[in-house]
């Protein structure tokens, strides 16, 4: 090809440099795991079935793994081209074959938690025009008008994703944050403020802290997306450590500042009953009840509106991580040439018609068959997606290892042995989600199976699909950046 050829087919496939800084790729990731929706879906289930009162604990301990997991994630971003993300890192670890498992991996994971939160984003959104306008609209008519103008953010340029983002995630960090201080101005619930109660290694420790863990790795779901946009990044070299270093202490600490809020409203001693009650109702109302009270009848209202937006984030983000996968892979020649290609807004805007076709293709069978969208598509693909993210992480941290033993020049800590014990932390979180897969899911022994049996399924086929592909003339090949 010559150097006139390669320059125009650089020039359509290239994404837009020096687009956002620090604080965009956060508000990315922040809407990503989309903070209200973490907490209103998982604060009752990870007390009343956890550890309790210990609940805000358990946050704090998967905080910590990730944090762990990100040492050797971050130096791997300084020495590699992580336009791929996850796949790059693997890829520069494992190979080219392990990095394709990889990215298939992360497509399966990206594209469920989407699916997902585009049932409970149907059910809420739909609610709120039955109850405010009075529209009888089914919940996939609101997903699939939804997936449109997604697809329209995501043909954009990158700034104007990143200011829609960052309006939504501080709309629903604000009612939270007033929340807590409510809460904090009051001297607390029946218990006063106690700290040990919730942090205390004996508060942790009580009842079934790893059902805590677990629904505490649901809501800290995304952080790791900050390498997928190192290609639009400012000084990609400095902002995707720093980012990513930034979503990992915030998102952790948040979360766990929120929970410990919800256990000092109750009480600690009656924090788990009060969770357990709401299970056979409304677990959201474990978070609104104290919401509405505190902040006054305008709460309930203003919540739901956030959670919708909320949810709608996170829907955008990860659709935007999900294209830039897919562009990724094309320019490797794991897919065909033509997802490669960007518009004049430099977005890759023929990966975003395909990621919102092969979402629909997710979220259909559950609309034609009249599932229940919170009970069978938010709940089992939720699930799975955590499931295969942490699967994904346990394989990346063993590529980090592989990587450094060939390529010297990492210290000890960073190469070696923060990945080492992430591997450790990672098949521990796996097994515990595995063991508790039901609990998770709510879905039968049956659908458990088949959820998590598709995944190496889908993985292998994906791989047989990329190892048959050509590789296209004149595309770059993940190097060493400077």
């Amino acid at each position: 090809m010559s150097q006139t050829t390669e320059s125009a087919a650089s020039q359509h496939t290239s994404l837009r440099k020096d687009a956002v800084g620090l604080l965009g790729i956060l508000f990315f990731v922040l809407s990503a795991q989309a903070p209200l929706t973490g907490v209103v879906g998982a604060a009752a289930l990870a007390v009343a079935l956890g550890n309790g009162a210990g609940a805000p604990g358990a946050y704090v301990i998967v905080g910590a793994v990730l944090l762990l997991f990100s040492v050797g994630y971050t130096t791997m971003a300084r020495r590699v081209d992580c336009r791929g993300g996850f796949y790059a890192i693997v890829r520069a670890g494992l190979g080219r074959d392990v990095g394709s498992i990889a990215s298939w991996l992360a497509l399966i994971s990206y594209t469920t938690i989407q699916a997902a939160m585009y049932g409970l984003y149907g059910v809420t959104t739909a609610g709120l025009l039955q109850a405010h306008l009075g529209l009888a609209v089914p919940w996939w008519v609101v997903v699939a008008v939804t997936g449109v103008i997604v697809y329209g953010l995501g043909v954009c340029n990158i700034e104007a994703g990143a200011r829609v983002l960052a309006v939504l995630v501080i709309g629903e960090v604000t009612i939270l944050l007033a929340m807590s201080a409510g809460v904090l101005m009051t001297g607390g619930g029946p218990d006063g403020l106690d700290l040990a109660a919730s942090f205390s290694p004996g508060a942790i420790l009580v009842g079934a802290p790893g059902i805590a863990i677990l629904f505490a790795i649901a809501s800290m779901f995304g952080f790791e997306s900050t390498a997928i946009y190192a290609g639009e990044a400012k000084d990609p070299n400095r902002t995707i450590p720093r980012a990513t270093y930034t979503a990992v202490v915030a998102i952790a600490l948040f979360l766990a500042f929120l929970m410990w809020i919800l256990i000092t409203y109750y009480g600690a001693g009656a924090a788990q009953q009060r969770a357990l009650e709401t299970l056979a109702d409304d677990p959201a109302s474990f978070v609104l009840v104290p919401m509405t009270e505190i902040l006054g009848s305008w709460a309930a209202d203003v919540a739901a509106v956030l959670l919708s937006t909320s949810l709608f984030a996170g829907i955008l983000a990860f659709h935007n991580v999900i294209n830039r996968y897919l562009h990724a892979m094309a320019l490797n020649g794991e897919l065909p040439n033509r997802l490669a290609q960007t518009n004049r807004f430099q977005a890759p805007a023929v990966a975003a018609a395909v990621q919102t076709v092969s979402v629909t293709l997710v979220v259909a069978p559950f609309a034609v068959a009249g599932l229940d969208p919170l009970t069978t598509l938010f709940a089992w693909l939720s699930g799975q997606a955590v499931a295969t993210l942490v699967a994904l992480y346990l394989l990346t941290s063993a590529a980090i290892i592989a990587y450094f033993r060939r390529n010297p020049g990492a210290t000890t800590w960073t190469g070696v042995v923060a990945p080492a014990l992430s591997v450790v932390c990672m098949t521990g979180e796996l097994a515990l989600i595995a063991g508790n897969f039901q609990v998770l899911t709510g879905g039968s022994v049956t659908t458990c199976v088949l959820l998590l049996g598709s995944v190496p399924v889908v993985a292998l086929a994906g791989w047989l699909v990329a190892r048959g592909a050509r590789r296209p003339v004149g595309m770059p090949t993940p190097e060493l950046v400077d």
